[in-house]
């Protein structure tokens, strides 16, 4: 017989968890729930869009644990260097602690390493720690290595698997990055996590953070397992 294996036994994710909460048509009760909720149970960020981001801010207070984390150029980052730089700066006036940037994947697609790296060199400079969504499920092996080298070479703090549209991350994208980033900067992964077990196994390919819109679900979950 197997012994159930209590809540304290089981991984505190929620230190590593980022709440997504980008979708335009959310309410803003549900949307005032979700900032309480990542407050309360210490989650790592909340990311949302530009326009929301002084409500986040005020829901979350002046000072939390919980980051504030601004998405800019979000979803397919197709905006000139110009007004992508202005959103940065915009979110750190207003409160944001961290972005999460969609960078310039024409100029990577062209090969324009120079014009790719430059715009992350410019988002960079506001400040503030910087996370680089990638869009791995459409980039191949020699294009991903290219991104990841510019952004490490200007500084960004982490890599994110995607922007969550598209299929599920895998612990394959996972073991793909760690492996390019060899421990110089962190990796958070998103897209389609809606389950314990998935997230712990994200985790332990070594995932450092975890993006989801579905962050309270998966503590009532850890909540609710026996094994």
């Amino acid at each position: 017989m197997q012994s159930k294996k209590q809540e304290s036994d089981l991984p505190d994710i929620a230190p590593l968890i980022d709440q997504a909460l980008l979708d335009p048509h959310i309410e803003e009760e549900v949307f005032n729930k979700y900032c309480d909720a990542s407050k309360t149970l210490g989650f790592r960020g909340l990311c949302t869009s530009l326009s929301r981001i002084p409500a986040a801010r005020s829901r979350l207070g002046a000072t939390s644990s919980t980051k504030l984390i601004s998405a800019i150029a979000f979803p397919f980052g197709a905006i000139p260097l110009e007004l992508k730089k202005s959103q940065a700066e915009w979110s750190a006036e207003n409160g944001a602690e961290e972005l999460d940037v969609v960078p310039n994947f024409y100029s990577l697609s062209k090969g324009d390493i120079s014009s790719f790296g430059e715009e992350l060199y410019e988002i960079c400079n506001v400040g503030l720690p910087v996370t680089v969504i990638l869009d791995m499920q459409n980039l191949t092996p020699e294009i991903l290595n290219l991104a990841i080298n510019a952004s490490l070479e200007v500084g960004v703090r982490s890599l994110q698997t995607g922007n969550g549209f598209g299929r599920s991350v895998t612990k394959s994208d996972i073991n793909k990055l760690t492996k390019i980033v060899n421990n110089k900067c962190l990796i958070k992964a998103v897209g389609g996590i809606h389950t314990i077990e998935n997230t712990l196994s994200l985790i332990k390919a070594g995932a450092d953070f975890i993006g989801t819109s579905n962050g309270p679900q998966l503590i009532q979950s850890i909540r609710k397992i026996h094994i």
